[in-house]
């Protein structure tokens, strides 16, 4: 049994089937996969730390001991509830990880029919695993094992995820707030909870604060690339010579070429967001807070998306992308190439009348 559909997983997550003996969670971020492991666990047993109750293994353990995993299945409780084994493979190809796939495939099909333990529970905690696994292919076949995939946060997720862990502490953040912060989070799940936490303890747990984005400036503090972007900004917004300055200093600052490419990239990206938008109907102000425009540079920004069309912005895309090439090509330029990119942005951006 798939579960893919967030509905589907929450619901389950919150509510186990109790025709379902095992659970496969995997997926590229550890921390979803983590962060849904904890919450099923949490649902099986009254105390997921329980020694007695719940057996925590991992491929080492596999790798030391073959038969580990299906004598864990086989054992009884000791208090006489429900036991629950958690194994954890990290999806990797070495060998052992292979082995260690193997033996957690033929286990999960021995408990599935009911051979072991009908009242153990077997959690399996993954990483990326590929369509080879023999694992997944056993839980993705077998109706009483839910397999639940894990995909990167959306930014949706990560707002949910921000509002939820900030409302704890009694700490709200305004929408463009949200947005600001949002944007500039890391995308692993384990860490970015990391930095809601951090965000928590700077704003004041039980403040009953509705922080706007001024209120983040000393936390999040100077953005990564902060020349990058501005010179992308200039030469977009047809400003010759501070956009060349721009990247110059970002060069002095350790920044390289393909890194220029890519944030004049970005800001390309951004505008054709906020004109696909409003091609939609959606105002320009509202499409720009929607594609997380800093709220600093909202009014230069809406000035440029004044000015080009998704037309123009097809037309220079062309030269992004052979500039890229060019950039990570041996030997190449980088820099110059950069440079010359930015000088023909600005170049189109001032025909346009900016």
């Amino acid at each position: 049994m798939i579960l893919s559909k967030r509905p589907d997983i929450e619901r389950f997550l919150s509510r186990p089937d109790p025709s379902v003996r095992a659970t496969l969670i995997y997926g590229r971020d550890m921390g979803v996969v983590r962060d849904r492991g904890h919450q099923l666990a949490a649902k099986l047993v009254p105390n997921p730390d329980d020694p007695f109750d719940v057996s925590v293994l991992t491929e080492q353990d596999l790798a030391d001991d073959a038969g580990r995993l299906e004598g864990e299945l086989a054992a009884q409780s000791l208090m006489g509830g429900r036991r629950l084994v958690r194994l954890r493979l990290s999806g990797e190809k070495s060998a052992a990880d292979k082995a260690a796939d193997k033996l957690a495939a033929e286990a999960l099909t021995r408990h599935a029919a009911g051979e072991l333990n009908p009242d153990a529970f077997l959690l399996i905690e993954a990483g990326n695993l590929g369509k080879d696994s023999a694992v997944r292919k056993v839980a993705e076949k077998v109706a009483s094992v839910a397999t639940i995939p894990c995909y990167e946060d959306e930014p949706g997720d990560v707002a949910r995820l921000v509002r939820e862990t900030l409302a704890r502490d009694n700490v709200t953040l305004t929408q463009e707030a949200l947005s600001l912060f949002v944007a500039r989070m890391p995308k692993e799940r384990g860490v970015a909870r990391q930095e809601i936490e951090r965000l928590a303890l700077f704003l004041g747990p039980g403040s009953g604060i509705t922080a706007g984005p001024a209120d983040l400036e000393p936390f999040l503090g100077v953005e990564p690339e902060a020349s990058l972007f501005d010179a992308a900004s200039d030469a977009f917004g047809g400003r010759l010579g501070e956009a060349q300055s721009g990247l110059r200093r970002a060069a002095q600052e350790g920044e390289s070429g393909p890194a220029a490419v890519r944030a004049l990239g970005m800001h390309l990206a951004k505008l054709r967001r906020v004109l696909t938008l409003a091609r939609a109907g959606a105002g320009l102000q509202e499409a720009a807070k929607a594609s997380g425009v800093f709220w600093k540079q909202e009014r230069e920004f809406l000035r440029q998306a004044r000015s080009w069309t998704l037309a123009e912005l097809d037309r220079i895309q062309p030269e992004l992308l052979a500039a890229d090439r060019a950039c990570k090509t041996a030997g190449s330029p980088d820099r110059l190439i950069a440079e010359r990119l930015a000088l023909t942005v600005a170049g189109r951006a001032k025909r346009l009348g900016l």
